[in-house]
């Protein structure tokens, strides 16, 4: 277990906090006041530690090969699985498949399959409540296109209430293998990934899923 390169920032803002609280809780002559500073100084180490953490992950292939599979972009739920007409980058039918993630998961997200990225494009928008069905297009995201041979899929990084700011330095041209790194979502929200019509959907509505790790459908 390790901490994710992506949150250096925040982990420097939080530390400079906990250090600036720890001294409060030196220099008072109140005991109730040096027990809520140290208390809160606990808190915001144990809740960036959590937050940030990056597991190793490794695909539960089952014996199926690695080239057919996509696997999850990101922790947390399966809250939504609809029928759609994705016309940013597939330009056609597809399923959206909407993983919402709470604080509690983790936040690094992973390439959904091996292959090269064609399609990059920042949206700005609202910050509504990530789990809102009203999210997918209203709230701001980056839209991401990868393509693997004769396989295409979008997936998308949707900021929410609290989390706004999404962190994807992807650009045209990179390539990434299934499972690997790529960015993250600061302090919640969800990622949405579009299965083209020739996918097997595996995963369902309910599910609880791991980036890198659960394969959510597999290409014929």
């Amino acid at each position: 277990m390790h901490l994710t390169r992506y949150g250096t920032d925040v982990l420097l803002a939080i530390l400079a906090i906990v250090i600036v609280l720890v001294l409060l809780a030196i220099w008072t002559d109140e005991p109730w006041l040096r027990y809520v500073l140290i208390v809160v100084a606990v808190f915001l180490t144990g809740f960036s530690l959590n937050f940030f953490r990056d597991p190793d992950r490794t695909i539960a292939a089952n014996g199926r090969p690695l080239e057919n599979l996509i696997v999850s972009p990101a922790d947390g739920k399966i809250v939504l699985v609809k029928q759609v007409d994705e016309q940013e980058y597939l330009k056609g039918p597809a399923t959206l498949v909407s993983i919402f993630m709470s604080p509690l998961d983790v936040h690094v997200n992973r390439a959904p399959i091996s292959g090269r990225v064609e399609y990059v494009r920042h949206v700005k928008g609202e910050f509504l409540v990530a789990s809102d069905s009203e999210a997918v297009h209203r709230n701001e995201r980056a839209m991401i296109g990868m393509a693997s041979g004769s396989h295409h899929l979008l997936f998308a990084q949707v900021a929410g209430y609290i989390a706004r700011r999404i962190v994807c330095p992807l650009k045209v041209g990179d390539s990434l293998k299934a499972g690997e790194r790529f960015g993250m979502i600061k302090f919640g929200s969800r990622v949405d990934i579009y299965l083209p019509p020739e996918t097997k959907l595996i995963s369902k509505i309910g599910d609880v899923v791991k980036a890198g790790e659960t394969v959510l459908a597999e290409y014929p």
